[in-house]
């Protein structure tokens, strides 16, 4: 907590709309995709339902909160995934997923300075 009572995040984890705190152990991370992943259209204009699967397809997800074994990844990170490597656990009626480290493909981070701004 700072002087004025507020809760201050750490640089491991984004505050979660629950009572209790989460923390992350070893080299997990806890995501959560945006609800505009579930249905989609297509560049014709075709809707494509959520519970219609692309093979093979990634998935790009927010970081919510990291492990303290975590190295590249921080809070607010959009990471890039493999949506069968995953598993889902709610909180409070919101849905996350909890992957590894080695499980993320790919980052992107506006605090990556210089370059194409995704690294692997």
């Amino acid at each position: 907590m700072d002087a004025t009572g507020k809760q201050v995040e750490t640089t491991h984890q984004k505050a979660l709309p629950s009572k209790q705190g989460i923390e992350m152990l070893t080299d997990r991370v806890l995501v959560q995709i945006p609800r505009s992943e579930g249905e989609r259209r297509s560049r014709a204009g075709i809707l494509i339902p959520a519970t219609a699967q692309v093979a093979r397809r990634l998935a790009w997800a927010e970081v919510v909160a990291t492990g303290p074994h975590v190295r590249t990844i921080k809070a607010g990170d959009q990471v890039l995934f493999n949506p069968e490597d995953r598993y889902e656990v709610e909180v409070q009626g919101e849905d996350y997923l909890i992957l590894r480290e080695r499980d993320i493909h790919a980052v992107a981070s506006e605090r990556a300075a210089g370059g194409t701004g995704l690294y692997l």
